[in-house]
């Protein structure tokens, strides 16, 4: 099979990418490169099925000895990437004992909160002096690029302190009021937890965790958002109550009535999020669920009683609450999806039954 120069490959495919506005560049052994557009993958059939040896050299030839060290041995690793002016967020990751690799491509603009099209009011999420702020959803929907929104209109509008713990480091944000301080993971810093403690001695105003994986960083966010700062971060949860519960059940029972209390109080804006693609599917949109905390939803969350939120979420529009059944029946009145993709798309399919008839 032949193998290719490595660098010119991978530049050749990135450029792919680019030309091509796809969200994401797979190079997997055995298949031509793939790339992702609008939420579908489609392989690149005018380049040759890609080899062990040139997804192996392909990866080798952008890290460093270290980088090198800790694929090896952890057998997967995150790193940014930069070509031709662009950002890409790399994972590198072994299948079947091979090296395989996925670039996402990092707009080079952050985008406002209208050409996102996500409701005008995420604009007031910006205004918040302390708290915490969670995007939520699965992978692939957009989480970063809301949180990227949000962050850069602070930015833009206030005099603060900014620090920006991720892995790695997606979106640059440009010159505004704010001075920013974005660390890496494995590049800047250690470890999350690491990273996270030193944070609250560095002064910050805000600080955006780009995920909260674990015990220590879900812990050491509500700190954070308890002791005056404005916390951001990312859950991998389907829903609003899940997300609750999700930090909730993280920690060992005789301290989830202390965790409940100390969420109801911190707790400001919980986002969940989907990309929908249009009934053209030549783009996808956001559909969202919002809950924002107000009195009802702490003494629910102080309770224990998660199961209620759907209810407080459905008849809570005048005080901002989005229920996501609700969103998508408002984006299939408004002729942006079919009732097909309302229900693929849906969480509570007995719920969107309710609203679209």
């Amino acid at each position: 099979m032949q193998k290719y120069p490595k660098k010119m490959l991978l530049q050749q495919l990135l450029q792919q990418a680019i030309s091509k506005q796809a969200s994401d560049l797979h190079i997997i052994s055995g298949y031509h490169p793939a790339l992702r557009i609008n939420g579908e993958i489609y392989q690149l059939y005018n380049f040759p099925v890609i080899s062990k040896e040139n997804v192996e050299s392909i990866c080798f030839s952008i890290l460093n000895e270290e980088q090198k060290e800790n694929l090896l041995i952890n057998k997967e690793i995150d790193l940014s990437y930069e070509f031709s002016g662009y950002r890409f967020r790399a994972n590198f990751y072994f299948a079947k004992g091979t090296v395989n690799a996925n670039f996402r491509l990092i707009p080079l603009k952050i985008k406002t909160i209208e050409e996102l099209n996500l409701p005008s009011f995420f604009y007031h999420f910006s205004d918040f002096n302390q708290g915490l702020v969670l995007v939520t959803g699965p992978t692939g929907v957009g989480k970063s690029t809301t949180l990227a929104v949000m962050i850069n209109e602070i930015n833009l509008k206030y005099a603060r302190h900014i620090i920006t713990i991720e892995d790695p480091i997606e979106y640059v944000y440009p010159q505004g009021k704010s001075i920013i301080s974005q660390r890496e993971l494995h590049k800047d810093t250690h470890s999350w937890s690491i990273a996270l403690r030193s944070a609250l001695r560095e002064d910050p105003d805000v600080i955006l965790i780009g995920e909260m994986r674990d015990f220590d960083s879900i812990q050491l966010a509500l700190t954070a958002a308890e002791t005056g700062h404005l916390v951001f971060s990312t859950l991998h949860t389907n829903s609003t109550p899940e997300t609750i519960d999700r930090i909730v059940d993280i920690f060992p029972p005789h301290q989830q009535n202390q965790v409940r209390n100390q969420l109801a109080s911190v707790l400001k804006v919980i986002i969940t999020q989907r990309l929908i693609p249009i009934i053209s599917k030549t783009e996808r949109i956001p559909a969202v669920e919002v809950l924002i905390n107000l009195p009802a939803i702490s003494a629910v969350i102080r309770e224990g009683k998660t199961f209620l939120i759907d209810n407080i979420l459905e008849t809570g529009e005048k005080d901002g609450q989005i229920l996501f059944e609700k969103y998508l029946c408002k984006l299939f009145k408004e002729g942006k999806i079919n009732k097909e993709i309302a229900f693929s798309y849906s969480i509570r399919p007995r719920e969107l039954e309710k609203f679209i008839k």
